[in-house]
């Protein structure tokens, strides 16, 4: 496991540069967001994604995200009304998942199998913003959160300790989160909010 230690607000280029590599070469990697810590890989690669749903033990019907470094992208990826844009627009970046109706753009192992959605979220995170503007393309994401466990990951010791030999990639920025996002469904004709994290999601209410 390549282990990069990162400075939590001015992350060294250089760093982030090595995990892009990595990452491009189909390698799953653990990153800090804005909320707790999360484990990706890249959106193609079905081989990284299959050892993500291992890692988590994530049944066929999870609804999968991906992280963006902005909205420029969304229309790749989700089906947005000039009125649901202009919601994201607002409310973004945020510390809240948005599921979205997906485009064909997206592979069909990352929707949800019955309403063919995908999650969406813009963080703040430096080290996230970084590491996306390099890579050039969002990033498969998923909650550091292990199976029989209810919290994340946040200790980057235990994390080291158990998925060392598990991911290939660890950007470590010290202390995480508990935190876990905020979610709302905005694929239905009225915005639903389905999880209260530490996102701001009274504009959804």
């Amino acid at each position: 496991m390549l282990h990069l230690r990162v400075h939590p607000d001015n992350p060294q280029p250089r760093l982030i540069s090595q995990a892009v590599e990595r990452i491009r070469a189909g390698d799953v990697v653990v990153y800090p967001t804005d909320a707790a810590y999360a484990i990706g890989c890249q959106i193609g690669n079905k081989n990284a994604m299959e050892r993500i749903a291992q890692i988590r033990n994530l049944g066929p019907k999870h609804q999968y995200a991906i992280l963006c470094c902005d909205l420029s992208d969304i229309a790749t990826y989700a089906k947005v009304d000039n009125a649901t844009y202009r919601l994201l627009k607002n409310n973004t970046p945020a510390v809240t998942t948005f599921i979205l109706q997906a485009t064909s753009e997206v592979p069909r192992r990352l929707m949800h199998p019955k309403k063919k959605t995908i999650g969406l979220r813009i963080p703040s995170n430096p080290v996230c913003q970084m590491l996306l503007r390099e890579l050039g393309e969002p990033l498969l994401t998923s909650t550091l959160i292990l199976p029989d466990q209810t919290d994340p990951l946040d200790d980057p010791y235990e994390i080291e300790m158990q998925l060392g030999k598990r991911i290939d990639v660890f950007i470590d920025s010290g202390l995480g989160t508990l935190n876990t996002t905020s979610i709302v469904d905005l694929s239905g004709e009225q915005p639903e909010v389905i999880r209260h994290g530490v996102g701001d999601v009274s504009a959804f209410e």
